[in-house]
C-alpha cells in the first residue's frame, strides 16, 4: 500500500527487547469498481518493529512510502492494526495508478 506517513508515536519495546513504534498511515488512490472510477481514501493505525522502525523514523511526518505488512486484530479487540514488514521510499506520490495500490 502506497500511503503518507501521519503520526509517529513515542518508541517502545517489546517483551523480547525489539524496538516498536506505533503510527498512522495515509492512503489516497482511484480505483476502478463495477467499471466506475472510485476514490478510495483512508487512514489506518499501524505498527513497526524492529530495524525497520529506525528507516520509519527517518521517513518523517508526511513521508510517503510503499508498506507492505499484514493486518490483524488490536490488542484490545477493536479495530484493525497494520502491521508494517518492509517499506519502500517514495518520491513522487502516484496515486492514480492503481496497480500501484496493492
Amino acid at each position: 500500500m502506497q500511503a503518507q506517513l501521519l503520526e509517529l508515536g513515542l518508541v517502545r519495546y517489546t517483551p523480547a527487547g525489539l524496538m516498536a513504534l506505533d503510527c498512522c498511515l495515509k492512503h489516497e488512490s482511484q480505483v476502478q469498481e463495477a467499471g466506475r472510477p472510485r476514490k478510495i481514501s483512508l487512514e489506518i493505525k499501524a505498527v513497526v518493529i524492529g530495524d525497520l522502525a529506525k528507516r520509519l523514523q527517518s521517513l518523517g511526518l508526511g513521508g510517503m512510502a510503499q508498506f507492505t505488512g499484514f493486518l490483524s486484530a488490536q490488542r484490545n479487540g477493536r479495530g484493525t492494526i497494520f502491521h508494517i514488514t518492509a517499506l519502500e521510499t517514495v518520491t513522487t506520490p502516484n496515486c492514480s495508478n492503481p496497480d500501484r495500490n496493492k
